[in-house]
């Protein structure tokens, strides 16, 4: 069964958009590995805990990732294993392209439509400086 054009669309929109961040990106590569809990995220990736708990609750609006409560703990993992294959996918566009999309005047990695330096740090967002356009 086909998803209405319309709907699918603003679907795929909304979907790139909740991964659009580098810290969220962050976060979902580190699930990838398996569940942890709030405070696993800051001490591993070195972000404030309201910065994580902000995310987490994105991605869990999103159904990208779901809670299993244990006792006062909640340790997050991945929803959707699909989601590794689509950022798998994403990776491999860029590597085809050169990574032009980080050159983007409007969502490149110095863009001020992007998330700056941590787009690079993200993994998606590569630095390719050296191509010419």
């Amino acid at each position: 069964m086909s998803i209405g054009y319309e709907r699918g669309d603003t679907a795929a929109v909304s979907l790139f958009h909740s991964l659009a961040d580098p810290k969220r990106l962050q976060i979902v590569r580190r699930l990838q590995q398996g569940e942890a809990r709030v405070s696993d995220l800051v001490a591993e990736l070195g972000l404030a805990q309201s910065t994580v708990s902000e995310h987490v609750s994105c991605l869990r609006e999103c159904d990208l990732v779901v809670g299993r409560a244990q006792g006062r703990q909640v340790f997050y993992s991945l929803a959707r294993p699909e989601l590794m294959d689509l950022l798998e996918a994403a990776e491999a566009l860029l590597k085809a392209t050169g990574y032009q999309v980080d050159l983007c005047l409007t969502y490149g990695t110095g863009s001020s439509g992007a998330g700056g330096a941590d787009a690079a740090s993200s993994g998606l967002g590569r630095s390719n400086a050296g191509v010419a356009k």
